[in-house]
């Protein structure tokens, strides 16, 4: 067990071996069962973690918030709109101030081809650990509360344990890549086969797969791309774990107009009954949330019995607690 964790940033998800990553979850394991129990665990009394938001949130935003003051400290909730940063305020500039008025510094920042490099330069000039609460390369804290979830249903043990991670149609705006990304870079590492399937035109970034295929040759894993138009169903056979969701076309285009005429042609990739039947009897649904219901998932598979979301969505508290003890204590 990897316990030295102090003062170090969780930006990319590769940050923390894998050693450091069973330390994360067998304290968040630990947290969950003392919160169950009504046991105190003010861990971090009187510090105060900073949430910097460039973008909207309710379970990222909800969880830290709930998760310092259980922990016994402060989350100050800062959206980016009510600072000077557009007003000439750097990375520099947050880094170098905050990480000296707070105890940890988290933040949100998506903006394509931008906001894992703001998140960096934070980190770069702050004396205080920074937290990455999702940004256009990573979804580190997502990821860890599917890796912790997903243990919890199908063992510690997850050797040959196919998890298909599929892109979903949805309506709505061009999401980030982020999720998926961390998904095919984390689940290597502890056992699991990966199957990433998606429309041709919704290619993750190469240095991205590369690694995770690095990671796949490391521990001895399966990698498998499926990127035909009609990969979807193909791609969920024997799937002991389906996570099927939305994201943009960002490495064909970043123009949202031709990216949503792009994503409005595979309205066919939705997850529904017949498609969840392809996988095992027993494989789990899952999803980061908010879906758009019954266009990128249908209700009947979203609130179904193999579906265990709002499980995954309870363990972004525990895992993110997890991490702010072990990097701001």
């Amino acid at each position: 067990m990897q316990t030295n964790l102090r003062g170090r940033d969780l930006i990319g998800d590769l940050d923390f071996t894998k050693e450091e990553v069973e330390t994360v979850l067998d304290v968040a394991w630990d947290l969950k069962r003392k919160r169950a129990l009504g046991e105190p665990h003010a861990y971090l009394r009187d510090k105060v973690l900073a949430m910097l938001f460039f973008f909207s949130s309710t379970r990222t935003r909800g969880s830290f918030e709930a998760g310092i003051a259980q922990l016994g400290g402060h989350g100050a909730f800062i959206d980016s709109e009510t600072t000077q940063i557009s007003h000439g305020d750097t990375a520099k500039e947050i880094g170098e101030i905050f990480g000296r008025y707070f105890d940890g510094i988290a933040i949100r920042q998506c903006d394509w081809d931008f906001g894992n490099k703001y998140i960096n330069d934070v980190a770069k000039y702050s004396r205080s650990p920074v937290l990455n609460m999702q940004c256009d390369i990573y979804h580190p804290f997502q990821c860890l509360a599917d890796l912790m979830t997903i243990m919890e249903k199908k063992g510690r043990d997850l050797r040959k344990k196919k998890i298909v991670v599929s892109w979903a149609y949805a309506a709505s705006y061009l999401k980030p890549i982020s999720v998926p990304q961390s998904l095919i870079l984390q689940m290597p590492r502890f056992g699991m086969d990966v199957t990433l399937a998606y429309p041709p035109e919704f290619k993750l970034m190469p240095d991205i797969v590369d690694q995770a295929k690095e990671q796949a040759k490391k521990f001895g894993t399966g990698f498998e791309i499926v990127d035909d138009k009609d990969g979807m169903a193909k791609a969920f056979k024997d799937a002991d774990v389906v996570y099927a969701k939305s994201w943009g076309p960002l490495l064909t285009t970043s123009d949202k107009v031709e990216g949503k005429k792009i994503q409005d042609s595979y309205k066919n990739w939705i997850t529904d009954e017949v498609k969840m039947k392809m996988a095992k009897s027993d494989a789990i649904y899952m999803h980061p949330l908010p879906a758009d219901r019954n266009i990128e998932v249908t209700d009947a598979v979203i609130d179904g019995p193999n579906s265990v979301v709002y499980d995954e969505a309870e363990n972004r508290l525990h895992a993110q607690k997890a991490v702010m003890a072990l990097t701001m204590s």
